[in-house]
């Protein structure tokens, strides 16, 4: 079976480099750093370190702000390590170098390469990790295999198994079951995740909870939010945070009617390549908008209606300016996004109907009282309009936010002690 995987990506290759060539048009990121992405390294941001390697595989945006407690924490821990963190997508790459910058001198970061069997070797004989650890559901049977053959033990941190994921990977049996099993221990986030990722043949799994609820916001971005809330004015503002593609439209069509006249809405995408596309379709929809990055350090003109949140990194400073936080990737059936940093700031939080890829810490924080589930988009500017109008009970589910998140904290640590056997 992974004979088979390794020629099929062999043969997806030229339709995988022109994609990604095709994204750049957008994304300018994605031409760069093209050779790391096939597993050959120059110059001295490839250079191999002296020092031991820890390497951490982070894809994205998400997978690398989860993994900026445990890469702190490794840090501590091994101060004559080195750090390699890999990414996927530019985004992720330009978070992580964003989370830590404080750390360069120790911190290196690359593109994993595609998972074939060739260049994954020329990864690891040139970095020489001592451990690979794979962040939530990053599971690729070719680094797998090639960690294996290069006795480097793999780990699977923060793990979490959907039911739909586990479906698909049961279709894949004999390629995932091999994968499994080349897995030296896993940390899952729930109990949940746990039995799903048994089902697949993975052994050594401990339930050590969420890495996410041990994010701290920055001083820097509670500074930076209180700044824009006083650029925001009097109004009350709700904030539309991650929003993915489909769900801006049903929106923009609610706000329409909805009994938030006197509201600032601020909506933040949650791919940066398509600020321009939203920003036209809010345009379009008549409603009166201006751009973050339009708006510097003067006051909001009253006569906004929305804000595009239209900038990198500024998702805590978004959280601490609002009253009420919105989670996008809810409505639609995409799977939800993370609610722990609205949590983390004491922000009431609104949530649709589709989590799956979150469903246990959000069915958990609307039991606990932190969030709210509504079921469409005209459904949340009601629920919001009440919020606002009902300060005790606002406050409250501020407070069982926070009391939610600080609940949850300490999965860093219980991380870091199961990979202690496993960097020698």
């Amino acid at each position: 079976m992974r004979m088979l995987y390794s020629i099929a990506w062999w043969l997806a290759l030229p339709a995988v480099l022109g994609r990604l060539w095709w994204r750049g048009r957008r994304e300018p990121g994605y031409r760069q750093h093209l050779a790391e992405r096939l597993g050959f390294y120059r110059g001295a941001s490839a250079a191999r370190p002296m020092a031991p390697v820890i390497w951490i595989h982070a894809v994205s945006v998400g997978e690398t702000r989860a993994a900026e407690p445990l890469v702190d924490a490794l840090l501590h821990a091994y101060p004559d390590h080195a750090l390699l963190l890999t990414h996927m997508t530019p985004t992720g790459r330009a978070t992580g170098h964003a989370l830590f910058a404080r750390h360069a001198a120790r911190v290196m970061q690359s593109y994993l390469p595609y998972d074939t069997g060739w260049m994954v070797k020329r990864f690891i004989r040139h970095f020489a990790p001592r451990v690979c650890v794979l962040m939530e559901t990053e599971v690729w049977p070719n680094v797998i295999a090639q960690c294996a053959g290069h006795h480097v033990p793999v780990a699977l941190v923060n793990a979490r198994l959907s039911e739909r994921s586990l479906d698909k990977a049961q279709r894949l049996s004999g390629l995932m079951t091999e994968a499994a099993r080349g897995i030296a221990c896993v940390a899952a986030q729930t109990e949940a995740d746990a039995a799903r990722l048994r089902q697949l043949g993975v052994r050594n799994i401990q339930v050590t909870g969420n890495i996410k609820f041990d994010v701290t916001p920055p001083d820097a971005a509670l500074i930076q939010g209180a700044q824009l809330r006083t650029q925001f004015g009097e109004r009350p503002v709700l904030l539309c945070a991650s929003t993915r593609e489909g769900e801006e439209a049903l929106l923009l069509d609610a706000l329409k009617t909805a009994p938030l006249q006197d509201a600032l809405i601020v909506i933040v995408p949650r791919h940066p390549q398509r600020f321009d596309e939203v920003a036209k379709l809010i345009v379009d929809y008549g409603f009166p908008m201006m751009r973050r990055s339009a708006i510097g350090s003067t006051p909001l003109m009253a006569d906004i209606r929305i804000v595009l949140g239209d900038s990198m990194g500024e998702m805590f400073a978004y959280y601490a300016a609002c009253d009420i936080a919105f989670i996008g990737g809810s409505l639609l059936p995409l799977g939800g996004q993370n609610l722990i940093e609205a949590c983390a700031l004491g922000k009431p939080v609104l949530i649709g109907p589709h989590t799956y890829n979150f469903g246990p810490i959000s069915d958990d924080a609307v039991t606990s009282g932190a969030a709210l589930r509504v079921p469409d988009a005209a459904a949340m500017f009601d629920q919001a309009a009440r919020l606002l109008q009902a300060e005790e009970t606002r406050t409250a589910i501020g407070l069982n936010a926070k009391a939610f998140a600080e609940r949850h904290r300490g999965a860093t640590a219980r991380t870091v002690a199961l990979l202690r056997p496993l960097i020698k």
